[in-house]
């Protein structure tokens, strides 16, 4: 209880789930199953708010999120930034700037999935508080950009339904060789 989920180096390094599936989408979405997370299938608010480095590449996510029905909320300056790559976005305060702010959207359980990247002790510290109400709340986290696409990608690819053993992955995969032997 209380922890604060922020990747670390030994974190990022650090394997604690696995999905096995035909594309990186299946195999991705098992792994977050697994993981206890249950991804939004959209419709509902993602709150993004990424450090000064990651915003020229922002739009892509937040067209992605858009595709898939999300409404999004962001920082001041990731907002300019995505409006800038056309998309629709509301803003919201961060943590220090006054209330209401994320905080007190995800107290309400109005965010449904949330990609913020920070650089710096400052940012870092400010954002925990965030980190640490989608934990107790169980809303989907990504702290770097890749995370958050590899999110989008597995809510595109839907619902897991197909579960395999892996005798039979490993019998699909596995072809005999000339001259080996039985």
């Amino acid at each position: 209880p209380g922890v604060d989920p922020i990747l670390g180096p030994e974190m990022k390094s650090t394997g604690e789930v696995m999905g096995i599936g035909d594309t990186f989408a299946e195999a991705f979405a098992k792994a977050t199953l697994a993981a206890g997370e249950r991804l939004p299938r959209g419709g509902g608010k993602a709150f993004v708010s990424v450090k000064a480095s990651d915003r020229p590449f922002v739009g892509a996510i937040g067209k992605r999120l858009a595709a898939l029905g999300f409404e999004i909320v962001a920082t001041k300056g990731t907002a300019g930034a995505l409006r800038a790559a056309g998309v629709a976005v509301r803003e919201v305060h961060k943590v220090t700037e006054g209330r209401p702010d994320v905080t007190d959207m995800l107290k309400n359980e109005k965010i449904d999935l949330i990609v913020n990247t920070t650089e710096g002790r400052r940012a870092i510290a400010d954002s925990a508080i965030i980190r640490r109400l989608a934990l107790q709340r169980k809303v989907c986290y990504a702290t770097t950009l890749a995370g958050g696409e590899a999110f989008c990608i597995a809510m595109h690819h839907g619902p897991v339904e197909r579960v395999r053993r892996l005798q039979d992955l490993h019998g699909a995969t596995a072809q005999p060789t000339a001259g080996a032997l039985a």
